[in-house]
């Protein structure tokens, strides 16, 4: 399987026309679709359904799709880490996250380095944790920052000082928002909705043995999208503090868990990890900012 097939795949599931990738690929069409025909073949599975008017990527072809371009990612950024002048700091570095208050802290990184090496360039990706781990194991992602104990036998950890707690979000007319804080046993019989992470690993955690009784409405992978549901007066959201905008305009509030929960966040990356010169000084600053020897001093 070569890069260059990959791109031309790529390319043609973006265009969804032989027609259009061929020439923005500056190769004959027979030549394109002898190449593609080959990959699947190659593959053992269909990529493309053909129309008379376009081709369509099936289930095959879309899961393929995000292999294909973590790998034309990746090769770019392995061209431009050798590639680049003289012994300049460049590059690319790519970070994933859940939704977690810890991410201030990346930011804060980003801030530093891009006065002292304005050719690194972020990239940062969020969604699912198990989908973004494996795309940490595959090495497209040089970080991950997640909202859970971290699996010491695959990663290094960076335990961070910043704590997410945990709550419900609901509009501010709603008789629970009298009150300061929420009891477990009051959740039992609302309509929730969680994040898709919440629903596999957290809710176990959070609640034991009485994680079987909560009624889950919905789940999500955008907390934005979730909050318009609990405007809408579809749910409530269980979620950490920050997660959505509780600006006036929106007339939902935040009321804590009680007892409260906490969840602390960890910067990992993978164990044996050979980083490029970009993502090293990244993980130097990090290491060094303020926060953690204000921690160390508490």
């Amino acid at each position: 399987m070569e890069l260059r097939v990959l791109k031309y795949f790529v390319e043609t599931a973006r265009q969804e026309s032989i027609t259009r990738a061929a020439n923005t690929l500056h190769i004959s069409q027979p030549t394109l679709s002898r190449q593609l025909k080959d990959l699947e073949d190659e593959l053992g599975v269909r990529l493309f359904n053909r129309t008379n008017y376009a081709i369509r990527l099936t289930e095959e072809g879309i899961r393929f799709r995000l292999r294909a371009e973590d790998i034309i990612a990746m090769a770019d950024s392995t061209l431009n880490e050798f590639t680049g002048k003289d012994q300049t700091i460049a590059g690319d570095i790519r970070i994933g996250s859940a939704e977690a208050e810890a991410m201030r802290l990346c930011g804060q990184t980003m801030k530093e380095l891009s006065g002292t090496y304005p050719d690194i360039h972020f990239h940062l990706y969020s969604g699912d944790t198990e989908m973004l781990k494996e795309k940490l194991d595959s090495g497209f992602l040089d970080f991950l920052l997640i909202a859970e104990e971290p699996d010491l036998t695959r990663y290094q950890s960076i335990s961070l000082p910043l704590t997410d707690q945990w709550g419900l979000i609901m509009k501010d007319t709603d008789e629970l928002a009298a009150k300061k804080s929420i009891r477990k046993e009051d959740l039992i019989n609302l309509p929730l909705i969680i994040s898709r992470q919440a629903l596999h690993q957290d809710l176990i955690n959070l609640f034991g043995s009485d994680a079987h009784r909560l009624k889950i409405a919905a789940d999500y992978d955008l907390a934005h999208n979730a909050s318009l549901l609990v405007q809408e007066g579809f749910g409530y959201l269980l979620a950490f503090n920050h997660i959505a905008d509780l600006s006036e305009e929106t007339h939902l509030v935040f009321r804590p868990v009680s007892p409260s929960l906490f969840t602390r966040s960890h910067l990992i990356y993978r164990k044996y990890q050979i980083f490029s010169p970009a993502a090293e000084v990244f993980l130097e600053t990090f290491r060094n900012l303020p926060v953690f020897s204000e921690e160390t001093e508490s």
